[in-house]
């Protein structure tokens, strides 16, 4: 790949991520504090994410890898994100904030997965110099996280400003990207389009356990999203959204462990160890304060690298080699429109409900229970824990000294023929 294609491509990932990070972490305590929305209202607007993450695979799978160049469609997307970021920044009220929301998580979404197709179509090495490309999206992410934090725009309309120029931008760069023509081979069938053809894998009894599971902590994961960012403003901790992007920096780092802790502890170890990061950093949370107990707050948000790699990224990684070659991006579909989509929808609802119990009204100002908001997803998570360690049976796989799993092909053999 040529240094110029590979600095474009990697610039299209930092943007991709940028622009989502201007608003994302943010937007629980900006809805609060410009609309006196209440949690379950917050709860409510992150759920829009959800809802676009169910449709995204739809549209990306019967429109636009069927009938148009993924660059134009990327562009088109992004340079329409961007007009409604500027819009949505100027809304004046909840309402109106949450339909421009939904319609620009249904312009967004869709990217998401057409800015890897386009970067895998680029590629001539079976995907190897994706993860130095893919890299770029977690330092635009922590990049704009920083910014918003230095410049206190945590609260501010401005934040839709700098996400709509980023949008922009992006958009303009998409379509300078090397033609990538549809692909006009793959099935149009709605069940298939999401992971359909994985159902077979139900009638894996770990499978099942790990799908449940993966449903369920979907919602101390929303509790997270939704939460953390007014919780650590509420509480007194400066630059909230800066600090938090310590726990990208905390993902980066504990995705190069993975291999190395499989080869030692094993899949349900690795999952297991996840779901327990989850409890700590919820308890950590609880108890935490910006006095003496400063550092149980760093420590919370140092822990997002193992709660999300060691669960979600093995995960992804378990699926893989579960399904077999032949329903491969068939169960990577399905267990990401179950979490992102079902799950996620679920978790911030959820979320927004259980933290509007710890809430009361004083004054025109909202008062929250913190300790008592952070121990229900710690709970829901050890629930999940223990139900978990007694269902699930480990695979028995080892790894190779690449990190990679050796398939077995008894448990494979039947989805691949």
């Amino acid at each position: 790949m040529k240094k110029e294609l590979r600095g474009k491509l990697s610039l299209v990932m930092f943007l991709e991520y940028f622009t989502w990070g201007t608003w994302y972490v943010t937007l629980g305590t900006f809805l609060m504090e410009t609309f006196q929305a209440s949690a379950a209202q917050v709860g409510s607007a992150y759920a829009n994410l959800s809802i676009a993450a169910a449709v995204s695979p739809i549209f990306v799978g019967m429109v636009a890898d069927r009938y148009f160049s993924a660059q134009k469609v990327l562009g088109t997307l992004h340079l329409a994100g961007a007009v409604v970021l500027m819009v949505l920044g100027q809304a004046a009220s909840y309402g109106t904030f949450w339909w421009l929301l939904l319609l620009y998580t249904m312009l967004y979404m869709p990217t998401m997965a057409l800015v890897n197709a386009i970067t895998f179509r680029q590629l001539d090495d079976d995907g190897k110099t994706f993860p130095y490309i893919r890299v770029f999206g977690t330092v635009g992410w922590i990049a704009v996280g920083l910014l918003i934090g230095s410049l206190n725009l945590e609260s501010s309309r401005m934040i839709f400003n700098f996400g709509a120029a980023a949008s922009l931008l992006l958009g303009v760069v998409s379509f300078t990207l090397p033609d990538t023509p549809p692909v006009k081979t793959q099935s149009t069938d709605i069940l298939s389009l999401l992971g359909g053809e994985a159902l077979v894998l139900f009638r894996k009894w770990s499978f099942v356990v790990f799908f449940l599971s993966s449903l369920a902590i979907c919602i101390p994961l929303s509790f997270y999203y939704s939460f953390a960012n007014p919780f650590l403003n509420d509480v007194g901790m400066a630059n909230a959204a800066g600090k938090m992007t310590l726990g990208q920096v905390s993902e980066f780092l504990f995705l190069l462990v993975i291999p190395l802790a499989f080869r030692k502890f094993g899949i349900k170890a690795m999952l297991a160890v996840g779901i327990i990061a989850w409890i700590v950093r919820y308890v950590l949370f609880a108890y935490g304060g910006t006095d003496q107990g400063i550092w149980m707050l760093y420590a919370g948000i140092l822990l997002h690298g193992v709660c999300y790699d060691f669960f979600f990224v093995t995960g992804q990684l378990y699926v893989d080699n579960v399904a077999g070659k032949s329903i491969r991006n068939a169960a990577q579909g399905l267990i990401t429109f179950a979490t992102y989509g079902v799950g996620m929808l679920i978790g911030s609802h959820v979320a927004g409900l259980i933290t509007a119990r710890y809430a009361r009204q004083v004054g025109s100002a909202q008062q929250f229970d913190w300790q008592g908001v952070w121990l229900v997803p710690a709970a829901i998570a050890l629930v999940v824990l223990v139900l978990f360690i007694v269902l699930f049976r480990d695979p028995g796989r080892k790894t190779n000294a690449a990190g990679s799993f050796n398939e077995d092909k008894k448990e494979t053999k039947e989805y691949d023929n």
